[in-house]
């Protein structure tokens, strides 16, 4: 793979630590965790302001039609500052299948929005038992349009979205992917807390009406294969988010050990804690290095299975070992909420468990070694 960035790419990811560097700082964070906010709107508007939230939409729909690699360096540095923006589930999750699949009235209505943060969105893939691309909620068929029945769980940006990408099963049959207002009749949002302290949302459907023009794609798309480009995207926008974090981990461990004296001398300066940091230090390479592996070979359009299933491992693995292990090192500061690593720690473990934990990547990884 290639490791340099464009000129483009380089723009965006210095816009986005620009921005949330004047606007996500710790004490900005507690105040808006005090004040139960989920999304930062001050640092929000200004990511979409500067262009970065439309990045990989396409030009005529107001973008700046780059590719997800630009996408994926502001999600690292989003995770560097755990700054509470919407960017993986409006830009990721939203627009770039809506861009990649949807008709050319579908991406008129809803691409201009999402690409000036003004319309935010999520896709509501999880439900219980059963896998995304393989859903238990059903779209029957009405007049000239479809009645959705069903639930989604895990939700994430679901209580703040104002449109929802559903994947259905369309009578008992094909499966496909629907654009629908979260305002919609029928449609019930209920919050469901999480690690990190953001509330997610459980859908429930009940005769909600869409039609036709909300089926993504049209009649002849494959709303399963829409459904696995939406997480092929979002799991390496996991592993970009975790990429922060990690990094955040160790320089704030390497910040604190560096002061922390213990026996007249710093504890950075122990055995112990030096080879703790060089672990951590060579897990936080290998998330990053499988993270751009993974968002370089999406971007270029080449087979990144194989590839975006290492990343997930190596981001559920080691992302948490380093952040446990800044924590450690830290000792009691490490889990005061007045001391900005609670954050990364908190979201690593939400990002671990996020659509498949290191278990089921390696299943499928197994799976894909197996094939013939």
């Amino acid at each position: 793979m290639d490791f340099e960035l464009t000129e483009e790419q380089q723009a965006v990811r210095d816009l986005t630590a620009q921005v949330l560097d004047d606007m996500s700082s710790h004490e900005r964070l507690k105040a808006l965790a005090a004040d139960g906010d989920h999304v930062d709107p001050k640092a929000w508007a200004a990511l979409a302001a500067t262009g970065v939230v439309g990045a990989s939409v396409p030009e005529a729909h107001g973008g700046l039609g780059l590719d997800f690699l630009a996408t994926a360096v502001a999600l690292e540095e989003v995770g560097r500052r755990a700054s509470p923006v919407p960017l993986l589930t409006t830009a990721v999750m939203g627009a770039m299948p809506i861009a990649a699949f949807g008709t050319e009235a579908q991406q008129a209505s809803w691409l201009p929005g999402l690409a000036a943060g003004s319309v935010l969105a999520c896709a509501a893939l999880a439900e219980d038992g059963t896998a995304p691309s393989e859903p238990l909620t059903s779209a029957r068929s009405s007049g000239a349009g479809f009645v959705l029945d069903g639930a989604k769980v895990l939700v994430a940006g679901g209580l703040d979205a104002d449109v929802a990408l559903v994947p259905a099963r369309i009578d008992d049959s094909a499966v496909g992917v629907f654009i629908v207002p979260t305002n919609a009749v029928g449609l019930e949002r209920i919050g469901v807390e999480v690690t990190t302290g953001r509330p997610e949302a459980r859908f429930e459907l009940s005769g909600v009406q869409v039609d036709a023009d909300g089926l993504l794609g049209g009649q002849a798309a494959d709303g399963a294969e829409i459904v696995r480009f939406i997480e092929r995207h979002a799991n390496v926008g996991l592993c970009m988010l975790m990429a922060g974090a990690a990094q955040a981990a160790i320089a704030l461990a390497a910040d604190y050990t560096k002061q922390r004296q213990q026996f007249d001398r710093p504890i950075a300066t122990f055995q112990a804690v030096t080879q703790r940091a060089g672990d951590s230090y060579i897990d936080a390479e290998a998330v990053w290095l499988t993270a751009y592996q993974a968002a370089w070979r999406l971007s270029a359009g080449l087979p990144a299975d194989r590839e975006i299933a290492i990343a997930k491992y190596w981001a559920c693995e080691g992302g948490f070992r380093v952040v446990h292990a800044a924590v450690h090192v830290h000792g009691g500061v490490g889990v005061d909420r007045d001391y900005p690593l609670h954050r990364h720690f908190l979201a690593a473990r939400h990002l671990e468990l996020t659509l498949g934990h290191a278990d089921e990547q390696l299943a499928e990884l197994g799976r894909q070694i197996a094939a013939p």
